[in-house]
């Protein structure tokens, strides 16, 4: 009869994977997924910028409205930290993606880099308040959530001072929600699509069951 071994419960038992990092520090990998990452979305958000005159003319029946695509400015925050899942990799990114914008030229001019860090720093403190252990679904649509509130309250501050309340809070409105499904769910689908193709397999993020 094969001899087994039961689980040692006097050291404690750890299981074989698991989707939190062994450690919080990082590896050089980790910097340069997360500058890939940053360069990828900057690139967006560069486009997102060119075409910003042309995207208004569509909202032009109720200008707040246009928050509901508003949430693509914070998708580099809830991205990177549900793939790397270290500490200030939310902030890392969505700072990155702000300095690519900010360099390849935007109408928006250098409030591009406070509001990457303010944006950033919203989708950070979702994963800092659960100790970077919990990167569920639930918890990238709160990062989702919160960066895109953030954002709203600064882009009223900086861009739509002129506006009445009632339509800086639709915009809010419909930023948090934009915020939520773009970068939050959005955020949580598509790394569960890069992890399937084996991309993530030096990550705790690609040990998916």
């Amino acid at each position: 009869m094969p001899k087994t071994t039961a689980p040692d419960t006097t050291t404690g038992f750890k299981p074989k994977y698991s989707h939190v990092p062994v450690t919080k520090q990082w590896r050089v990998v980790d910097y340069v997924v997360t500058a890939v990452l940053g360069i990828s979305v900057g690139l967006i958000f560069w486009v997102l910028a060119l075409s910003w005159k042309v995207l208004e003319l569509g909202f032009q029946a109720f200008p707040p409205s246009i928050g509901l695509i508003a949430g693509l400015w914070v998708l580099a925050g809830p991205l990177a930290a549900i793939i790397i899942r270290k500490p200030g990799a939310a902030l890392l990114c969505e700072m990155i993606a702000a300095i690519v914008e900010a360099v390849l030229g935007s109408h928006f001019g250098a409030t591009v880099l406070l509001s990457g860090f303010i944006q950033g720093l919203g989708a950070e403190l979702i994963f800092a308040a659960f100790g970077y252990r919990k990167f569920s679904l639930w918890v990238t649509s709160l990062s989702g959530l919160l960066a895109a509130t953030f954002m709203s309250v600064s882009e009223n501050i900086m861009y739509n001072a002129e506006w009445q309340l009632g339509f800086q809070a639709a915009y809010a409105v419909c930023a948090i929600i934009s915020g939520i499904v773009i970068s939050g769910i959005g955020a949580w689908f598509a790394y569960r699509a890069i992890a399937k193709t084996g991309a993530l397999s030096s990550f705790a993020s690609g040990r998916m069951r």
